[in-house]
């Protein structure tokens, strides 16, 4: 059984493997293009999504694909599909740090910190707070109940905020995918925490836009692609909704010229939610080798992506 893998995690990694176990270690896209074409088992995240992307779609004989991300967009799922290749992905390594991004942004947005800090950069002194919302007593959209929306959900609610989620079920009284958008008008905070999907792209649209309160802010800490950005772009150019606290955007890294950059009332923090903490790697260490051994053992293993729905 052959594994390629990433020569970062070595350190962590190596001493912990099994003895039967050839091990090929990369450090560069085309190190890893070259050796994934004979490996059993690939963990073979890169900087660039694309790049891991390629190096998966060329590892013809995978039968195990790990990887740190929970958004799968850049993966081929239908070539793995084909080849029943499973894909387990990082779902949870990042929860917390990303759920306390989540919080960040619905604060930063209550308070206008952004705003704060540029009075501060001026050397002003305001006597006036720009930002005045109380958390308390708010309303919360979070589209998406999984591990992050589930963590955003409890800390929002300490805040007093009264939350609303959306599964794909309606479990536990969650709205479904059908019912959500008749709701829009109710809420305070509208924040996306679903996986990527075809079914998800542009879920926020213009409509969806106009039917959200003219206070409401939206929160993405998703992916970019969940949100048609000309519509978002024309609503808060036009103060349709109070703002936008972006995570993620798309295409990432958004071009210098992009007009999101100068959009009024949209905070953008430049998909740094997951890295914003200093475990993660040990955190995808400890899953990485937990399904090792499931996988040599032919046990179930964990985050077993469903190549299907896409998630």
């Amino acid at each position: 059984m052959k594994a390629l893998l990433p020569a970062l995690a070595r350190p962590l990694l190596e001493r912990h493997l099994p003895a039967g176990l050839d091990t090929a270690w990369f450090t560069t896209h085309e190190e890893a293009l070259a050796q994934v074409v004979n490996a059993d088992i690939a963990w073979v995240d890169m900087q660039r999504p694309a790049w891991t992307g390629e190096a998966v779609a060329a590892g013809a004989r995978l039968k195990w694909v790990s990887t740190i991300y929970a958004g799968l967009d850049a993966f081929p799922l239908d070539k793995l599909r084909e080849r029943g290749t499973i894909l387990t992905n990082g779902v949870g390594i990042n929860a917390l740090a990303v759920a306390e991004y989540a919080v960040m942004g619905v604060l930063v947005a209550a308070k206008r910190f952004d705003e704060v800090v540029r009075i501060a950069d001026r050397h002003e002194w305001s006597i006036q707070a720009p930002g005045q919302t109380e958390l308390f007593d708010t309303t919360a959209l979070i589209i998406g109940m999984g591990a992050i929306g589930s963590l955003i959900a409890a800390r929002l609610s300490a805040f007093g905020v009264a939350v609303t989620g959306v599964t794909r079920s309606g479990r536990n009284g969650h709205l479904t995918p059908g019912e959500w958008r008749a709701r829009l008008g109710e809420f305070d905070w509208v924040v996306l925490a679903a996986p990527s999907t075809g079914l998800t792209k542009a879920m926020i649209g213009a409509d969806e836009l106009a039917a959200m309160k003219s206070s409401a802010w939206l929160i993405n800490i998703a992916r970019g692609d969940m949100v048609d950005q000309d519509a978002l772009i024309d609503a808060l150019t036009k103060r349709r909704i109070a703002g936008a606290f972006l995570d993620t955007v798309h295409p990432e890294p958004l071009p210098p010229d992009h007009p999101l950059w100068t959009t009024p009332n949209a905070i953008h923090t430049m998909h740094l939610s997951g890295r914003s903490q200093t475990k993660m790697f040990q955190r995808a260490v400890a899953l990485f080798l937990e399904n090792l051994a499931a996988f040599l053992g032919g046990r179930p293993m964990t985050n077993v992506v469903d190549l299907e729905a896409g998630y």
